[in-house]
């Protein structure tokens, strides 16, 4: 996680950086921090929690450090080290700052040594060995370039950093597997841990290979690969997306971004659909083989997109598909018999554990494809094949546009496969088509219920335990439901399989415990009732969130929410993508009943870059 950035050669670089950091602060919280160097002298600022209490001390020094014009920054989600000030990045030493993100993995040997040494550690941070090395390098060797190139080769791990040396006019970066992006001004140059951190500065960047180091200054940028041979990368043109920070009058971020799934679904459906009637994938460049299955890989709520898809994929394309999480993918040593593809699933592009997940699979030969939103992302830049679900910047830290627009990729894989391998007729594939283009409208009249949720939430928000249920394409649903009320309110949540209750889970069913099922009609809804009549008999409080034909049938359940019924031969179908928004909304719901910071959760960061 943890976000930084860096700017050389622009007067006012101090508050460049700040408001650079502000784009950044979705991954990390715990603190954040600058440094400048002014007159030859290293100066920095601090401060412990979000990024509004380093602004608050920066505007008591702006009229002072106006002038300054090279800087670096960070905001920090804590991994070795506890949140106090000390462990607060730039880390010091002497005339060198450090901003870090990533771990350094054999930083407990590097600072043994160091100790020996003599050197005094003023942090708990892996970080701190890297401006120590730095520091008594350039004592030794007198040249930053050469005392830059040594350190990168002594430590271990997965990070991206800056550091800046007081008595340069440069900034040395360097990436193994964190995400870096060098931005290029006229006059200036700029490094941040995304594109769209730095797109309101500038217009040109280049993105930094896995093992590339760089100096940057005000007149040029050298950047050398893991080889230490000077190379050039390519420049990308990005345009700056200005409102993506604007919340267009609602309350949160999440709520907007809830919100917009009608809109930026007919992005997502607009760019897989192009041409006529047909969907704009490949089953070639999937990779897709007689007798040969997929694996889907992914994590958090990505993996429950992921759950889903294997279900179409399997019902349609009748093509085995195995479901891995990213973090647990390559260390169980997979084995490549029966699988030609590995799909991964990330919203950023960045997920350190998803990219090991894909770097495994191309070891083990599998075509890879990825879906994902963040065009130049390292995962985009390494899959064979990439598509994008075109929804723009999410800025709530817990998954909403990004986790439906997945969804329509998915399903729209699994068509176009279906109908590649004749499973599928074209009436059958141009009717999925015609109707996959009403799912924008229907999320609208989903989200017209947004009272009816405020009203469960309200009836659960004092809650210590949640259950959720459902089967069959809404068992996963329940997953994400349950995922989302942990996240979001910190309520202790579970979702099962419906018919798995009776394995187990039913023991902790007690006197008022609330259950919500999610419930659409598709076939075996009359066994989903019996289950929901189980959890009633020991006591449970239900939550049926469900359509009129399930309606009929039921009995004895006082809290409904009646949703409206898709077109039947797709409603049940089309079921989890619609579901979406009752497991959003009651998470979102009862988070501001209780008060937690909804965007921004405790503990959590948006992209997740360290394992």
């Amino acid at each position: 996680m943890c976000g930084i950035v860096g700017i050389v050669g622009k007067a006012n670089a101090c508050k460049i950086v700040l408001n650079v950091l502000k784009n950044l602060e979705y991954r990390g919280y715990d603190s954040a921090g600058l440094a400048y160097i002014s007159n030859q002298k290293l100066n920095t600022l601090k401060s412990i929690g979000k990024l509004n209490k380093l602004k608050s001390k920066f505007d008591l020094i702006e009229k002072d450090v106006y002038d300054v014009s090279i800087a670096i920054g960070h905001t920090r989600w804590a991994t070795h080290g506890k949140v106090i000030i000390e462990n607060t990045h730039p880390i010091i030493s002497e005339n060198i700052a450090v901003v870090h993100n990533g771990i350094i993995e054999n930083h407990d040997i590097l600072r043994s040594k160091l100790e020996k040494k003599k050197v005094v550690f003023e942090s708990t941070t892996d970080t701190e060995v890297i401006p120590h090395l730095l520091n008594l390098s350039i004592k030794n060797k007198n040249n930053f370039f050469d005392s830059c190139v040594e350190v990168i080769n002594k430590i271990e791990g997965a990070y991206a950093f800056a550091a800046i040396e007081s008595s340069k006019d440069q900034i040395f970066v360097s990436r193994k597997t964190s995400p870096l992006v060098l931005g290029l001004g006229d006059g200036f140059k700029v490094v941040g841990s995304d594109a769209q951190s730095i797109s309101q500065i500038v217009s040109e960047v280049i993105y930094l290979d896995d093992g590339d180091y760089a100096f940057l200054s005000a007149s040029k940028v050298e950047i050398f690969d893991k080889n230490n041979n000077e190379v050039d990368r390519k420049k990308i043109n990005i345009t700056s997306n200005v409102n993506f920070l604007n919340k267009d009058g609602f309350k949160h971020f999440m709520e907007k971004e809830i919100h917009q799934q009608p809109s930026v679904l007919i992005n997502t459906i607009s760019s897989l659909i192009q041409k006529g009637d047909d969907i704009n994938i490949s089953p070639e460049k999937l990779n897709i083989k007689e007798n040969h299955g997929i694996t889907i890989c992914a994590a958090g709520t990505s993996h429950y997109a992921a759950m889903v898809g294997k279900y179409w994929i399997e019902k349609f394309a009748s093509i085995p598909v195995n479901v891995e999480l990213s973090s647990e993918y390559r260390y169980r040593n997979p084995v490549n018999t029966m699988y030609s593809s590995m799909i991964v699933i990330s919203q950023s592009g960045e997920s350190i554990d998803t990219l090991m997940a894909m770097r495994e699979a191309k070891r083990l030969n599998l075509k890879t494809t990825a879906i994902i939103n963040v065009e130049n992302s390292t995962i985009d830049r390494e899959a064979d094949y990439s598509i994008y679900t075109n929804v723009g910047p999410e800025v709530g830290v817990a998954s909403t546009k990004s986790f439906t627009s997945q969804l329509i990729v998915l399903l729209s894989i699994a068509m176009k496969i279906a109908l590649f391998n004749n499973k599928i007729n074209t009436v059958y594939y141009t009717d999925f088509i015609k109707n996959l283009k009403l799912i924008p409208n229907f999320m609208s009249k989903m989200l017209s219920l947004n009272d009816d949720f405020v009203k469960l939430a309200q009836s659960i928000k004092s809650s210590k335990n949640v259950l959720y249920l459902g089967r069959g394409l809404l068992y996963p649903l329940a997953l994400e439901g349950a995922l989302k009320l942990k996240e979001l309110s910190y309520i202790h949540s579970e979702g099962f399989a419906a018919g798995e209750m009776k394995h187990g889970p039913i023991a902790l069913i007690e006197e008022g415990l609330p259950i919500i099922m999610f419930l659409t009609s598709d076939g075996i809804e009359e066994k989903s009732i019996s289950n929901l009549q189980e959890a009633m008999a020991r006591g449970g409080k239900i939550f049926l969130i469900t359509d009129q034909k399930v309606l009929e049938k039921v009995s004895n359940i006082d809290n409904i929410v009646l949703i409206p019924s898709f077109e039947e031969r797709w409603n049940d179908i089309f079921s989890p993508i619609f579901m979406s928004i009752p497991a959003q909304l009651i998470a979102y719901h009862v988070a501001r009943e209780r008060g937690t910071d909804v965007d921004q959760p405790r503990n959590l960061a948006k992209s997740v870059t360290v394992e």
